[in-house]
Parts: structure tokens; C-alpha cells; sequence
């Protein structure tokens, strides 16, 4: 399970609230929909964004980490 959350992974962010700073990214490898807070989110990153992102778990689940632009 360990390198399973190290393993780094690609997304889109679907849905983000600005004004409460979380959102969900939908992972492109197995479609699970992941928890994303802004504190972990490295680069500015809006709806509909490609992403790069590592998860951890945390207290109420896996949740998106060192979240970064994916740029081509």
C-alpha cells in the first residue's frame, strides 16, 4: 500500500469551491474521485485543470497531495 500513495498520478480537477479552498480531482488511471485541499495544491489550478498529484490518507480518507499543474 505504500508505494501505491507514494506512486505519482494525473487528474482533472472537477470541482473546486475558491471560497472554502477543496475541491475533488477524478483520477485518469482508475476514475476514483480524490479530495483536494488548497494547502496542498503547489501551483494555482483551476476547474477542469490536468493535474500531477501524490495521495496520502488522511483522517476521513485518501486525500491529493503536492498537487502541481501537468503542463505538456
Amino acid at each position: 500500500m505504500e508505494e501505491e500513495e507514494n506512486k505519482l498520478r494525473t487528474g482533472i480537477l472537477t470541482f473546486f469551491n475558491e471560497s472554502k479552498g477543496f475541491g475533488f480531482i477524478r483520477d485518469l488511471g482508475n476514475q476514483q474521485s480524490i479530495f483536494v485541499h488548497i494547502n496542498d495544491m503547489v501551483d494555482s489550478i483551476s476547474e477542469n485543470n490536468r493535474v500531477t498529484f501524490k495521495v496520502e490518507m488522511g483522517p476521513k480518507g485518501a486525500k491529493a497531495v503536492q498537487v502541481k499543474l501537468d503542463k505538456p
